[in-house]
Order: structure tokens, then C-alpha cells, then sequence
């Protein structure tokens, strides 16, 4: 049986999904009907796939990258399916855009917020490739850049090897930022690690099935800060600030 072997690639790009895929085909896949959506979600679709279609094509110009799309299982009407799994479905529909990418490309199953799509993309590398990727870009709305500047100060990732590709703009853009603003930037400020107040409760909620990673183990480099919980940026040095 064939293996994949993806020791010899170097950059992650990791795509952060936000929804869940509930069609039972793929005759009208931009269809908000066929997408388990919140209110505020409605007339999206088409964006996700254009962000499915950017990772694919920033994938395919590097071919020393490994594609993740990331997001759990974070709905209970929409059943045990995964936000990055239905990603990977659409881009299974579209043939990968006519490139070769589906060779370096997986899921990362559990990630309940952008934080954990940033920090798990990069277990999930780890899990690949056994090591640290040298450069990550991250593929989200545009503008949720602040947002994953936080992410990435939180987990003090080197500013020069990381890649913010905001892409595309929602409907309601001022409405958006109102939230972005309350839900995230505020919150993500206090809590850096998102596991207090707010962004804890939004985590249990997202976890309808009890999924529980094991990145722990199979990244144990990390397992600290995986399980770090205070307001404080994170003393230790890691890897990526010892290299």
C-alpha cells in the first residue's frame, strides 16, 4: 500500500474553514442550503469555496508546502462532520482545480477557533512531517488579519515567516467587523489563549461531540503550550525561537 512521505516539506499553508458541508451531493455546492450556517453566515458559501480555491493555488506555486484545511467537528445538527473535512469534499468536487496538490494536502479535525486553526495546523505539520514547519501562511478572511497577529504573537511565531493571505470580504463587511471587534479582538487580547470567559464557553460549545486531539503526544514539543491557560504570553522559548 502506498505511503505518503512528506519529510521534505518545509511550509505549511494552513486554510481556516467556517462552516460545515450537509449536501447530499455537490450539483449546487455555493447553495446555502447544502451548508450547516449560522444567521450571519447566510450568502457565504461562495466565499469559502474562493478560500478553498486560494490555499489550493498558494499550494500549488510552492511545492515544498503541505495544504491543511482546519476545523472540527463544531455543529451538532450538522452531525459528526468536520468543517475542514467538507472543505476537502469541495475541493475533491473541483478536482483540485486541475493541480496536483490533493498529493500534499490533509484535514486537521478538532480546531473550535482561529487560534486552534493557527496552533493545531501546526500539530497536525508536525504530525506529517515530523518537524516544524520553516514558514506558515494563513488563508481567512481578510479581515480577520488582527486576529491571527494575535494568534501569532500568542505562540511566538517569528513575524518574518508567517504569511497573513486575507482573502475576500462578507457581505455585511461593517457588521462583521462590529463582531470581529467584540467576539474576537477583545476577547483574544485579554485571553491569548482562549481559554477563559467567552472564548472558553464558544470552545465548549463547538465541541457538541466531545472530540478530544491527541497533539499532545504526537507533537509532545508543544504539549506545554497546548495546555497553557494563563493571560500571560507563554514564557518558555520555542522551538521556532531556539532555532
Amino acid at each position: 500500500m502506498e505511503q505518503t512521505n512528506w519529510s521534505k516539506l518545509n511550509n505549511l499553508i494552513s486554510v481556516a474553514a467556517h462552516a460545515i458541508y450537509i449536501g447530499e451531493d455537490f450539483k449546487e455546492p455555493e447553495n446555502d442550503a447544502n451548508w450547516f450556517l449560522q444567521p450571519f453566515q447566510k450568502g457565504e458559501p461562495p466565499f469559502y469555496t474562493e478560500h478553498i480555491r486560494r490555499g489550493i493555488v498558494l499550494a500549488h506555486h510552492d511545492p515544498n508546502s503541505l495544504l491543511i484545511f482546519s476545523g472540527g467537528q463544531t455543529r451538532l445538527e450538522a452531525g459528526p462532520r468536520s468543517e475542514a473535512q467538507s472543505y476537502w469534499l469541495i475541493a475533491e468536487h473541483y478536482n483540485w482545480y486541475g493541480t496536483e496538490v490533493k498529493g500534499r494536502a490533509t484535514t486537521e479535525e478538532f480546531a473550535r477557533d482561529s487560534f486552534e486553526n493557527l496552533l493545531f495546523s501546526i500539530c497536525r505539520f508536525y504530525e506529517c512531517t515530523k518537524k516544524f514547519p520553516d514558514k506558515i501562511t494563513v488563508v481567512s478572511w481578510a479581515f480577520k488579519k488582527e486576529r491571527f497577529e494575535l494568534h501569532r504573537r500568542a505562540i511566538k511565531w517569528p513575524e518574518e515567516k508567517f504569511v497573513f493571505d486575507g482573502f475576500n470580504l462578507p457581505v455585511d463587511l461593517e457588521g462583521a467587523l462590529k463582531g470581529e471587534k467584540r467576539n474576537a479582538i477583545d476577547p483574544f487580547t485579554e485571553y491569548p489563549y482562549g481559554t477563559e470567559g467567552k472564548l472558553k464557553e464558544k470552545r465548549i460549545e463547538r465541541n457538541p461531540f466531545h472530540r478530544q486531539h491527541g497533539y499532545s503526544i504526537t507533537c509532545c514539543e508543544l504539549k506545554e503550550l497546548l495546555n497553557y491557560s494563563e493571560k500571560e504570553i507563554f514564557r518558555d522559548s520555542l522551538h521556532w525561537n531556539t532555532k
